[in-house]
Parts: structure tokens; C-alpha cells; sequence
């Protein structure tokens, strides 16, 4: 079995397909998302589509439900944002669908899956603890033990931190599948994980590689997100709030 977790696409619609397309190439039996498919691009309703018409199995993300949050309660939910993440947040809320809103709100927080070898794999887009707690390489044994609690897992597949890594720590493999839509590290393109199961061992592994950013970068530049917004697309970095 080979299955293959994306995470973080942000409203990049191309970089979506591309990492699909580079999934199944690759020979995924399963595509996973592991959250936040909205927010910073120009394509959240586009994104929201695409995964729900290619039946790919997705949870919410921490900025998805500030999305929901904004629309359900008010935009006062918003109020203490920095100004750029907040125009960009309020950017997102405006152009939502409501079959996209829809979309969102069904997303469930978490997966659990079963992999050969009676192994138990567990999907959240943060940590076991919630949305927006973060899982990085240099997390410890005991760290992940007190982010895993009750929870029992042989696999914890998270996105997040937008920092893509695999780690093997008290028993567990971690895979972080970094970003499929905004990478922060310095490196623009895409990254997802695959991890591919036996009866006998699993194997994790990240993929990365290039395709047409220009595609998103030009229709950032037909939206009013703030212009900053179209360096973290292009440079792989977070400079946005710096302009």
C-alpha cells in the first residue's frame, strides 16, 4: 500500500493538481489532506472542489476554522489579528462559495486509518492536541508523549509548521508532509509525503518538485490580497508581513 498525505495547499489551486498528478504518477493507491486548504491563495473555492470531486479524504486545518469562524460568529472574531493576516483572512471569508463554506464544515479534525501489519495510522493537521499546535524535527520522546496522550498510534501524519520532515521516535514514525502550497523553508516547491506498508515494515519518505508557480502568482495579482503575499509563493519564505 502506498499512500500519499498532502497538507497546507493555502488556495494554491495549480500546485494542488500539480502534487496530485506527481502522487498518483508516483503510484499512490491514496491521496490524504491533512488540512488547511484555504486561506493566502486565490483559489479557495477552486481547492475545496477539487478535493471533494476527486474524493480525496481531508480534514480541517487551524486556519479552516478560522474561516468558519469569521463567518458563523462575525468578523470581530478576527479582531486581534496583525493587519496584513487579517486582510488576508477577510479576503478569504469574502470570496468563499457556499458550497465550498459547505465543504468546510463537514471536514472532520482528524483520520484514523489502517495499514498492513495491523498498524494504526492517525492524520491531524497540528497535533493529537489541537489544529494549531505544532510538531517540529526536534520534537522528544517525551514532547510527543504528552502531545500523543490516550492517543496509541503506530504512524502520526501532521502539516502544520509548513516544515516538511520524518522522524522515528518512541515507537512511532512521524511524518510532517510539510506544505503542498506554501512552503516556508526557503524553498518554493511542493512538498507531500508518501509512506508505503506492508505486512512487514513501513517506509516514509518526502517528495519535492517544481511546477508553474507563475500560474498562482498571476492570479494573486488579479485579487486584493496584499501584494507581499505573492513573494511567499515564489521565494518559499514568509515576507508578506514586512510589506
Amino acid at each position: 500500500m502506498l499512500i500519499a498525505f498532502i497538507s497546507d495547499i493555502h488556495g494554491n489551486l495549480p500546485a494542488l493538481k500539480a502534487v496530485v498528478d506527481d502522487a498518483k504518477a508516483k503510484g499512490a493507491d491514496k491521496i490524504i489532506c491533512a488540512g488547511d486548504v484555504t486561506g493566502n491563495g486565490p483559489f479557495p473555492n477552486e481547492v475545496c472542489n477539487f478535493l471533494e470531486q476527486n474524493n480525496i479524504p481531508t480534514i480541517s486545518g487551524n486556519y479552516d476554522c478560522k474561516v468558519l469562524s469569521v463567518i458563523v460568529e462575525g468578523k470581530s472574531t478576527a479582531d486581534k489579528l496583525q493587519k496584513k493576516k487579517r486582510e488576508l483572512l477577510m479576503w478569504t471569508t469574502k470570496h468563499l462559495k457556499k458550497s465550498a463554506l459547505h465543504y468546510l464544515e463537514g471536514l472532520p479534525p482528524s483520520l484514523e486509518e489502517g495499514v498492513p501489519g495491523g498498524r494504526k495510522l492517525l492524520v491531524v493537521h497540528g497535533s493529537p492536541l489541537s489544529n494549531d499546535d505544532d510538531i517540529y524535527p526536534s520534537i522528544t520522546s517525551r514532547g510527543l508523549k504528552s502531545k500523543l496522550g490516550d492517543n496509541r498510534t503506530d504512524i502520526l501524519v501532521c502539516g502544520h509548521t509548513h516544515i516538511p520532515f520524518i522522524k522515528k521516535i518512541g515507537g512511532v514514525l512521524i511524518v510532517n508532509c510539510g506544505s503542498a502550497g506554501q512552503p516556508v523553508d526557503g524553498d518554493p516547491r511542493p512538498s507531500y509525503a508518501v509512506v508505503s506498508a506492508d505486512e512487514s515494515a513501513v517506509y516514509a519518505r518526502i517528495v519535492r518538485f517544481d511546477y508553474d508557480v507563475n500560474e498562482v502568482v498571476t492570479a494573486l495579482k488579479e485579487t486584493a490580497l496584499p501584494k507581499g503575499v505573492q513573494k511567499d509563493f515564489t521565494d518559499g519564505t514568509k515576507r508578506r508581513f514586512l510589506e
